[in-house]
């Protein structure tokens, strides 16, 4: 049950954060949302930031996983296939109803400071995506895999989502 609770208020922030913000969003709104009470919150996490840090570690992990599973949808078996199915993930991203911008780019835009926890994990998450075209310029033997996983990121999502 405990797990369960923590995973509905993860689930909860996550709506509530990509749609309202982060700093516009408060405790209650995610409480209201799961229908808990604050000492129930208080058994999962300290205070607010834990949630938001949470809610984009959750995020992330899904986001890197329907990312790679989609480039092996869209461009096969092959390494060369998949980099070239890159932007068309991005578009198709980009173009889904339920897109309403980055939630690291939001998250990196209301944290601005290098240090500030959420806006570490908005820079973990753009690098685990670059280091996954990385994996694959690396597989079709690019002389600079590395310049070519960061202009696939930046061309195709001009520098995130």
């Amino acid at each position: 049950m405990k797990t369960h609770t923590r995973q509905r208020l993860v689930e909860a922030a996550v709506r509530r954060f990509y749609r309202d913000g982060f700093r516009s969003v408060g405790i209650d709104q995610v409480l209201a949302d799961v229908g808990i009470s604050k000492t129930a919150f208080y058994k999962h996490f300290e205070c607010k930031d834990d949630l938001m840090l949470a809610a984009l570690e959750m995020q992330n992990r899904w986001l890197q996983d329907t990312f790679r599973t989609m480039i092996c949808e869209r461009g096969g078996p092959t390494a060369i296939g998949q980099l070239h199915a890159v932007l068309d993930v991005v578009d198709h991203i980009i173009a889904s109803d339920d897109f309403q911008g980055c939630i690291f780019v939001n998250a990196a835009m209301e944290f601005p400071l290098p240090h500030e926890p959420a806006h570490i994990a908005a820079s973990e998450n753009k690098q685990a995506i670059e280091d996954i075209l990385f994996q694959l310029a690396v597989e079709v033997g690019a002389s600079d895999a590395r310049g070519m996983a960061q202009e696939l990121w930046f061309k195709g999502t001009l520098g995130g989502w």
